[in-house]
């Protein structure tokens, strides 16, 4: 597995946390302790804990809190408010610490009619705080970003392929390397500057668009996001859209669900969908904690890695 700044026993990290998870949600109504979770993972509950904590940065029993249907359901009703200001102004979140810097290129009529004819995309495979995932890159940015299926590179590359089916398509870990450092290694896993190249039809890059102003630590319906385009009858259509989204967690797919709380099918997986909401959660609660801990006017710039993080930039 190629190394991001040291960070590929995250992966192995992520695939023992999956697993305790899974090992949750099929006997949640027995309420297994740290023993059973650590015996599941296939380590002692001292070293499970401390792994936990390292990945998630809360405790295993913290962190299922924010995996229940009724987290779900209150953090939608509290988004709902907080989107509606920053759909209104065209931020990309609702406050300078969940500002995002994603530009968003979409390719041409005829380029989406090539399908790829005449581009060359790099891509390597790369550790994660989810697992292993699949990168790929054009000249002008990011066109594809996808978490594997357990030890499946082959399937993994067959979907970067069916989406630019006309492309040069070379295997270049040195390309992509410095991206996946970038994404891993910052604090809540913003990297500013990232341009993202998609292929899709006018309706779904709107659809994507969108999808880059909600922010970390929170969610929208898939009802809130049609209202949001103004198509609110185009309901079925933007589930669509965001099925076929190319780049995971960039353009953050996961943080739609069902106006009842329920999460909902995800490309890369049901529970992954559940570890990246519960993983963000986490930490966008403890950015707010921070955030309402030093007074405004208060030099926090040494404590704060979101400290430049003032300026909003629209996605185009």
């Amino acid at each position: 597995m190629n190394k991001v700044n040291g960070h590929s026993q995250r992966a192995t990290d992520y695939t023992r946390i999956e697993r305790a998870i899974r090992y949750l949600e099929e006997n949640y109504r027995q309420q297994p302790d740290l023993k059973a979770l650590a015996r599941g993972a296939g380590l002692s509950e001292f070293h499970f804990q401390r792994l936990f904590r390292r990945w998630a940065g809360i405790s295993p029993k913290r962190f299922v809190q924010y995996l229940t249907a009724g987290h779900a359901v209150r953090v939608l009703r509290a988004s709902r408010s907080n989107l509606e200001a920053a759909y209104d102004s065209g931020l990309s979140g609702g406050g300078r610490l969940h500002d995002l810097f994603i530009n968003l290129h979409a390719v041409t009529p005829g380029e989406l009619k090539r399908a790829g004819a005449g581009l060359t995309i790099h891509y390597g495979f790369h550790p994660s705080p989810f697992g292993e995932c699949l990168i790929g890159m054009t000249a002008r940015g990011v066109c594809h970003l996808g978490f594997l299926p357990p030890a499946d590179r082959r399937a993994a590359f067959a979907e970067l392929a069916a989406e630019w089916p006309h492309a040069r398509i070379e295997e270049a870990p040195r390309v992509t390397a410095p991206l996946a450092h970038r994404l891993f290694t910052r604090v809540n896993g913003h990297a500013p500057g990232i341009d993202l190249h998609v292929r899709g039809t006018n309706f779904q890059i709107k659809v994507w668009e969108a999808l880059l102003r909600i922010p970390p630590g929170g969610v929208v319906s898939y009802e809130d996001l049609a209202r949001h385009i103004q198509a609110p009858r185009a309901v079925r259509a933007v589930a669509n859209a965001v099925a076929h989204n190319q780049v995971a967690w960039l353009i953050p797919c996961h943080r739609v669900i069902r106006k009842s709380g329920a999460l909902g099918g995800y490309r890369w997986g049901a529970t992954r969908k559940k570890v990246l909401l519960a993983w963000e959660a986490a930490r966008a609660g403890d950015l707010i904690s921070s955030e309402t801990s030093h007074p405004a006017g208060s030099d926090t710039s040494r404590h704060n890695p979101c400290k430049k993080s003032r300026r909003s930039r629209r996605p185009r």
